[in-house]
């Protein structure tokens, strides 16, 4: 049994990094805006 609670506490903690690491993400990475400017081909325009 104490091995259970050590595979559960390892996974809480692993879990808890990735929900740090995003929070982090969020807070701290501000995404910039840009236009995409992309061609579409005739023969697609017209099936």
């Amino acid at each position: 049994m104490p091995s259970l609670f050590r595979f559960l506490f390892t996974v809480g903690v692993l879990v808890g990094l990735v929900y740090v690491a995003m929070l982090a993400l969020v807070t701290f990475v501000t995404p910039e805006p840009h236009e995409i400017v992309q061609t579409v081909p005739a023969s697609r325009l017209n099936k």
